[in-house]
């Protein structure tokens, strides 16, 4: 690797970006109605950027308003695979009384960069923009091609985003083999060191709609049949249900690593939550172990005099990688048969390998801007892009560096009230992301 360069501009530029990102309101409603065109002109204004430091770049619309945007940045060797680093430009709603400082002022308070989006994730989508900066200015060429591209509607299932885009320019993901983008990083004490998780894993999601039918009548006049009490018990078992432990790649590799660094093993059959020595990781891990099916919506009823023929309950499916088949089985089995069961919203887990070039180049990196730290894959129990570029034969990694004061859950930043970022972490993202990029 060559001698580091001068971080100032890099860092400099990280940060102004990032804050003029966030005051860029991209809210992602899931309401087409009332989305508006933040995430266009979020997009436009990083195009700007790039074009700025010149580069080509290419502009997308599915759909008015929602803007995604690509540039490539050739490598020496053009036979390898590119790297796509990625970044999503909407952001979910909040409720500005609650918050302390405002959504999208992006005012740094105490060396804390605060708005929505600041973690998840302006910040990074800043990085990346600042680092195409950074090496046009530089001329630094690196291994292979990097492709950076900032999608819209992530946090609504990437629809108008990234798989809109792999159906209608494929062309934007040609040649490209790995990529990197959220959820992992974020520097957790274990032991007497820092560790980096790294998502190589993410568990799938999808929906289940259970629906039952009885007899309507007077409420006077009680029912054997009756819907909503039908709709209740299925509820109740499947809450009250325990999925069993499984031992995902991923999840061993993660337990391996972590009991190296705790000097006991890891137990995976008593996975506590709570337990201290895991830090903000812990229900991370436990939520990595197990399939889950959790009720979150019920219905049923229009009048509290009369008994409804109808009633339906709604579940958030999360299952392991390898599992969809055993997890529809198993839940089917608990329930009435006569009861209308719907899977849809199907998004396949995915996993990535846990070992490789591509994970040593992440550890060099981290090594050499923390020589405490310690690279670490974890499977991410949420959802990410990464999943509609697995499709594509794109193995993807979420690891966006934050070194963080001891403590510090980064974790519980994303999608919360007074949504923040350390200004020193994010400068810390930068060079860490810039050596990634140089030596992938």
């Amino acid at each position: 690797m060559d001698a580091d360069p001068d971080w100032t501009p890099l860092e400099d530029e990280t940060l102004r970006f990032a804050r003029e990102l966030i005051r860029i309101p991209s809210v992602n409603t899931g309401d087409p109605a009332t989305i508006g065109d933040g995430e266009a002109r979020a997009a436009q204004h990083v195009r700007r950027l790039l074009e700025e430091a010149g580069y080509e770049t290419e502009y997308a619309q599915s759909v008015p308003g929602r803007g995604n945007l690509v540039a490539r940045l050739g490598g020496r060797d053009r036979e390898r695979g590119a790297l796509l680093v990625h970044a999503h430009l909407d952001v979910v709603p909040a409720v500005a009384e609650h918050w302390t400082h405002p959504l999208f002022a992006a005012e740094v308070h105490d060396g804390v960069l605060y708005g929505r989006g600041a973690v998840d994730m302006k910040g990074y989508a800043a990085v990346l923009v600042a680092l195409a900066r950074h090496f046009a200015r530089s001329g630094i060429v690196p291994r292979r091609d990097i492709v950076f591209a900032f999608f819209s509607d992530e946090e609504a299932g990437g629809v108008y985003g990234v798989r809109w885009l792999l159906e209608h320019r494929p062309h934007w993901f040609a040649g490209v083999t790995e990529a990197i983008s959220e959820v992992g990083g974020f520097s957790v004490r274990l032991g007497g060191r820092r560790a980096y998780p790294v998502a190589t894993a993410e568990k799938g999601i999808g929906r289940l709609v259970l629906t039952a039918r009885g007899t309507a009548g007077h409420g006077s006049r009680p029912t054997v049949d009756n819907a909503v009490v039908r709709i209740a018990r299925a509820v109740a078992t499947i809450a009250d249900h325990r999925f069993g432990i499984v031992r995902t790649p991923a999840v061993e590799a993660f337990a391996a690593e972590v009991g190296a660094l705790l000097g006991e093993p890891v137990d995976l059959d008593a996975v506590d939550p709570g337990d201290p020595r895991l830090g903000p990781v812990a229900p991370l891990l436990a939520a990595a172990l197990r399939n889950t099916v959790t009720p979150t919506i019920v219905a049923g009823g229009y009048k509290a005099n009369v008994i409804p023929g109808e009633a339906r309950a709604e579940f958030d499916v999360r299952v392991l990688p390898g599992q969809e088949e055993a997890l529809r089985q198993e839940v089917e089995a608990l329930l009435d048969p006569d009861l209308e069961v719907t899977w849809d919203r199907w998004v396949h887990p995915i996993e990535s390998p846990s070992t490789g070039p591509l994970l040593d180049v992440l550890s060099a990196a981290v090594v050499a801007e923390d020589p405490d730290g310690v690279v670490v894959p974890y499977l991410m129990p949420a959802s990410t892009d990464n999943k509609h570029l697995a499709g594509a034969g794109i193995a993807g990694y979420g690891f966006t560096p934050l070194r963080l004061d001891d403590g510090v859950d980064a974790f519980g930043h994303f999608h919360a009230v007074d949504e923040q970022v350390p200004v020193d972490a994010l400068r810390f993202c930068a060079r860490v992301t810039e050596r990634i990029l140089r030596e992938a």
